[in-house]
């Protein structure tokens, strides 16, 4: 079932316009009335990252009038592979800025409004309440509940993305949409992930055309949004499956004892599990890349076990490491394999899974475990910035 168009039509269509859009323009769904729709529109796009950058392209390409983007980030070499909206000539810009000039050279008739701050839970409902159609494609779920409960409040429709590694996740929620047809993401999530069951691109990796693929459906439900045509994915949630090639479509149903939402929660942060590890980390036996490198220099070097994926320890690795990859059993393992009195140092991308397995050498009493401080990555920038870094 479609729903009735987001947006009143704008005034005519100048020539020029009419030239760009002649290929929508023939089409019966959109034609002049729908294009109009989408040149009145008022869209924010959350992220000029790997979702945020074929999606803003060809929202801009389609002729929404006016595109918010709201980014804090910078582009980085990293991004490149995937995040096509910007290039190397923009390395170290804003991402908000690079997307913005690139909007500029495919549409000059898009006018875009840029935020560069945070999405927080204080401006969040208010910035969502000046645009007509919201799209979410961060990487966390801390900004995903954050971003649903502030479209709830603010009354707007949204287009959710989501990807990792070869797979990804697109649906539509809208609290309040006509015909009691309303959802949002606490259907389909009433309760986050453990934090270690839900890594990010940037520890788990990301096929980069998949960008692409998810980018492009979540662009065509806006635009279908926009112009009130076809069916969009309410109530429906499409999985992709680049490996396989395959998409499967489940079906999302309200939750029958939820309660309404009539507020923004305190600490997304805290609701996500994500703010009790920090804490802890901090408490726990640590050891700085300067101080493990200057042990080493004296040749008093600890036993030091990397703890990341097999993928990563072959892109960089510290000189004298041991790959022993986190799994349930690595614990007990190296308990078994070292002992109690062990002088372990643990290290992983940035610290933080080293820090959980830290904590749990501690907790069954080795004593002499500690984490390497910012982890690989500490490496690279303090002791050795010739190796590659991702």
């Amino acid at each position: 079932m479609s729903l009735p168009p987001l947006v009143a039509p704008a005034a005519q269509l100048s020539r020029e316009e009419i030239n760009r859009y002649s290929r929508h323009l023939l089409i019966p769904n959109v034609g002049t009335v729908g294009q109009r729709r989408l040149k009145n529109a008022r869209v924010l796009v959350i992220g000029a990252g790997g979702l945020g950058s074929p999606t803003l392209l060809y929202l801009a390409a389609a002729g929404v009038g006016t595109i918010g983007i709201i980014d804090f980030d910078r582009v980085d070499d990293s991004n490149l592979q995937r995040q096509v909206i910007h290039g190397v000539d923009t390395v170290g810009e804003l991402k908000v800025e690079s997307a913005r000039r690139a909007i500029a050279r495919l549409n000059p008739f898009v006018e875009v409004e840029t935020f560069t701050d945070r999405l927080e839970r204080d401006t969040a409902v208010d910035l969502f309440s000046r645009f007509d159609l919201i799209l979410d494609g961060t990487d966390n779920f801390a900004t995903r509940y954050l971003v649903n409960d502030a479209c709830v409040l603010a009354d707007k429709p949204y287009v959710w993305g989501s990807i990792f590694r070869f797979e990804g996740q697109v649906s539509v929620f809208w609290e309040k949409a006509p015909n009691g047809r309303g959802l949002n993401y606490r259907d389909l999530y009433p309760e986050p992930p453990p934090p270690e069951m839900a890594p990010s691109c940037s520890e788990g990796g990301v096929f980069g055309i998949l960008c692409a693929s998810i980018g492009a459906i979540m662009a065509t439900e806006a635009v279908k949004l926009i112009a009130g045509i076809g069916k969009p994915l309410l109530g429906r949630l499409v999985a992709y499956d680049a490996l396989e090639m395959r998409y499967r479509e489940l079906p999302i149903r309200r939750l029958p004892d939820r309660e309404p939402l009539t507020q923004l929660a305190a600490d997304y942060q805290a609701f996500c599990n994500l703010g009790a590890p920090a804490a802890d980390t901090a408490s726990l036996p640590s050891i700085t890349a300067i101080q493990l490198k200057t042990l080493m220099d004296r040749q008093a070097m600890p036993v030091l076990i990397d703890v990341r994926e097999a993928t990563e320890w072959d892109i960089v690795r510290i000189p004298g490491s041991t790959l022993m990859p986190k799994s349930p059993t690595l614990v007990r393992t190296l308990l078994e394999q070292y002992g109690r009195d062990a002088d372990l140092v643990v290290s992983c991308k940035s610290g933080r899974r080293s820090a959980e397995v830290v904590s749990e050498l501690q907790r069954l009493g080795m004593r002499n475990a500690r984490n390497l401080e910012d982890g690989v990555l500490a490496w690279i920038r303090d002791i050795d910035p010739s190796l590659p870094s991702y």
